[in-house]
């Protein structure tokens, strides 16, 4: 069950699931390539993190740090010229002013992991790896169903889809909260329209069995978490904002628990920024 009272999926709350196995998971919302300022990050003790990405995220991280060691902004340059919906995100995204974006790894969840390494926390990786027979069967339904022609002629007119969809995700923008520019709700909007597009691509169908199989492995991860930490335990997600309550629909449609464990992960440049 949900403990919040959410109107929009852009409110900057976090939101709290409650098992009723015992344990919490908070859905703590972020915005892709953007620094968050300090008023924006968790301020709740959490005792796991589930990333809803593969155990490759972090290798793709690791080498997008040395990428930018070597090369500032070297990321976001092959981002913006590979197209796409992420390349219209940035686009629009830099041109706001005071927005520290465009950033590589991407900062939030990359700085909650550091946190987690240090200071020893179970990390738990959501997405399944691909040697799971059921998520290959989801993995190939995806690639068939963005290589439809009706959606690669739709991509022709990306541009025009992404324009219809800012104007109507206006209307969901909520105010920051008090001290955070009010440009931070206008990449809200930007994120939002982002992650409209990408399900889109890939249709309802298949986005809903995503997000319900992802809310079995959750309830997996708070279950390995409650083995130490009771009915305290607490799982916190770094999650895109937009995407917080299909995934939140989820839990509270879950009744099945897939047993998953944490995995350890090396530590590399694990200085919080």
């Amino acid at each position: 069950m949900s403990v919040n009272s959410v109107s929009s999926r852009l409110d900057w709350e976090d939101i709290t699931w409650t098992d009723p196995d015992g344990g919490a998971i908070i859905l703590h919302g972020v915005l892709p390539t953007i620094v968050f300022p300090r008023k924006l990050r968790p301020k709740f003790e959490w005792h796991g993190l589930a990333l809803l990405e593969s155990e490759d995220i972090v290798e793709l991280w690791i080498q997008e740090e040395k990428d930018e060691a070597e090369s500032q902004g070297i990321n976001r340059s092959h981002a913006l010229i590979s197209g796409g919906t992420m390349a219209l995100y940035l686009d629009e995204l830099i041109e706001l002013e005071d927005i520290p974006s465009g950033r590589f790894p991407d900062p939030e969840p990359r700085r909650i992991h550091r946190l987690a390494i240090r200071h020893e926390r179970p990390v738990y990786f959501i997405e399944p790896s691909f040697d799971d027979e059921l998520w290959e069967e989801h993995m190939i339904k995806e690639a068939k169903e963005v290589s439809r022609w009706r959606k690669l002629l739709g991509l022709i007119s990306l541009g025009g889809k992404w324009r219809k969809r800012v104007k109507k995700n206006i209307f969901e923008a909520k105010k920051p909260p008090k001290g955070i520019g009010a440009n931070f709700a206008s990449a809200s909007v930007l994120a939002a329209t982002w992650w409209d597009l990408n399900e889109w691509l890939i249709g309802e169908q298949i986005s809903s069995s995503r997000n319900a199989r992802f809310a079995k492995r959750l309830r997996g991860a708070l279950a390995d978490l409650r083995k130490k930490y009771g009915d305290d335990a607490r799982l916190i997600v770094p999650i895109a904002m937009p995407w917080r309550l299909q995934i939140l629909s989820s839990l509270d449609l879950c009744s099945e628990v897939e047993e998953i464990s944490s995995n350890t992960t090396g530590s590399i440049n694990m200085e919080e920024e």
